[in-house]
């Protein structure tokens, strides 16, 4: 695995060429010169391995074409610059962790018999809030549902990909849909990362499978369920917005689940949510849904 849980997968577009107008002197400006670019995107490629759906994938023909118009577009004076915008351009994927640009020069005025001279960064997402559900009713080894979820919870603040990680208190739920179960513990954790909501999702599967999570009945009982419930802010404009089977967000029924607004709620009173067009406070949220089935775990057990 890449550092932070970055994606081992890579879509790779080399010798984009295009003469640009870069450089520190005036005939470089006046006259231009060629340029050649290199992109290596690190992104999860397994939606798009079973879903054959470019969606779940990066355009290349799209990819390419940016490039060139960078290369061909507004002059700047170094290719350290041109190979920022152009890196910050392929960022702007929501599918894309990291990302590294070689810019080559081949016409440089470097005033010695050279073959080449290139200019290479890497950068890696901004990061982002991301709002996490956390769910248990089935026993983990020995441990019972509560137990497993303070485990979650210390996984999760521990793991390498998220940072200011926010857990909210523990609340016991009737369980919603499926077959007859037993009640949850469930919690929400805020955080923020710098990894693609496709990757978090992936990390947040390998936790679950750490904890023996099957998926063996929908909606069924389980040792552990994480939800990736909103990433991004929608506040700010932030939030990434999706509507595949396999990234769906923000989670399409969040808005309505009491054992995820009530935590979330706690862990910040100043939450909103995306809800179709409209971005609604949590607050006013859980005034609209039932929440009588939500109790807290008696003290003397959480001191336990």
């Amino acid at each position: 695995m890449s550092p932070a849980g970055t994606a081992r997968d890579r879509v790779v577009l080399r010798g984009v060429r295009g003469r640009g107008h870069h450089g520190v002197f005036e005939h470089e400006r006046r006259e231009g010169q060629e340029f050649v670019v290199d992109v290596e995107a690190a992104l999860d490629l397994a939606a798009a391995g079973r879903t054959d759906a470019l969606v779940d994938s990066v355009d290349y023909g799209r990819l390419g074409a940016a490039v060139l118009a960078r290369i061909e577009g507004e002059p700047f004076d170094l290719v350290e610059r041109l190979a920022e915008v152009i890196a910050q351009d392929v960022l702007a994927h929501s599918a894309v962790d990291e990302v590294t640009v070689t810019v080559h020069k081949p016409q440089a005025p470097v005033g010695v018999p050279f073959d080449d001279v290139a200019v290479r960064v890497v950068r890696r997402r901004a990061p982002l809030p991301v709002v996490l559900a956390v769910g248990a009713n089935l026993p983990w080894g020995q441990s019972p549902p509560r137990d497993t979820v303070r485990s979650a919870l210390e996984a999760l603040a521990h793991h390498p990909a998220l940072h200011d990680v926010r857990p909210s208190a523990l609340v016991e739920t009737d369980p919603v849909g499926g077959p007859e179960q037993p009640r949850y513990v469930n919690a929400v954790v805020l955080a923020r990362t710098a990894l693609s909501p496709a990757s978090l999702l992936r990390e947040l599967h390998a936790l679950e499978a750490a904890f023996d999570r099957t998926r063996e009945v929908r909606w069924g009982a389980r040792t552990l369920d994480l939800d990736l419930v909103q990433y991004g802010d929608p506040a700010t404009g932030s939030d990434v917005v999706s509507d595949r089977e396999h990234l769906a967000l923000p989670h399409p029924r969040a808005h309505e689940r009491g054992f995820v607004l009530v935590p979330w709620l706690d862990a910040d009173p100043g939450a909103v949510l995306r809800v179709g067009e409209r971005v609604v406070p949590v607050a006013e949220l859980v005034r609209a849904v039932d929440t009588t089935d939500i109790t807290t775990p008696p003290v003397e057990e959480e001191q336990s």
